[in-house]
C-alpha cells in the first residue's frame, strides 16, 4: 500500500558535526581525561580515536591537562587520520617504527 505524504519536506544535510554545549564539552573532556589518564598511567602510552578536527583539538587539550596534573610532559601526536597517541617520556615511538607501521 502506497500513501501520499502531504506537507513533508526534506531537511538539508548540515556539513560537519553539531558543536557541543559548554556543559557537554566540560563533561566530555572530564571523561577523556579520566579514561586516557588511567591508560597512560598504567602503560606509559595509549591510542585514542579522533576523526574530526574538533576531536583532535579536544584531545590536545586533554594532553595539556594531563601534563599539568602530573607535572610531566605528555606527548600527543596524530598517528594517522583516525587516531592520536598519548605517551609519557620514554614511551614514544621511534620515528622509523611509526613509518614502518603505516607501510604495512
Amino acid at each position: 500500500m502506497i500513501r501520499d505524504l502531504y506537507n513533508v519536506r526534506t531537511v538539508p544535510a548540515e556539513p560537519g558535526t553539531t558543536p557541543l554545549t559548554p556543559e557537554e564539552e566540560r563533561r566530555t573532556t572530564a571523561v577523556f581525561f579520566a579514561e586516557i589518564g588511567t591508560k597512560v598511567a598504567e602503560h606509559g602510552w595509549t591510542r585514542f580515536p579522533a576523526h574530526t578536527p574538533e576531536q583532535r583539538r579536544r584531545l590536545l587539550r586533554v594532553g595539556e591537562m594531563l601534563s599539568e596534573h602530573w607535572g610531566t610532559p605528555v606527548s600527543v601526536l596524530a598517528e594517522d587520520e583516525c587516531s592520536m597517541r598519548f605517551s609519557l617520556p620514554g614511551h614514544e615511538l621511534p620515528p622509523s617504527a611509526g613509518t614502518a607501521q603505516h607501510e604495512r
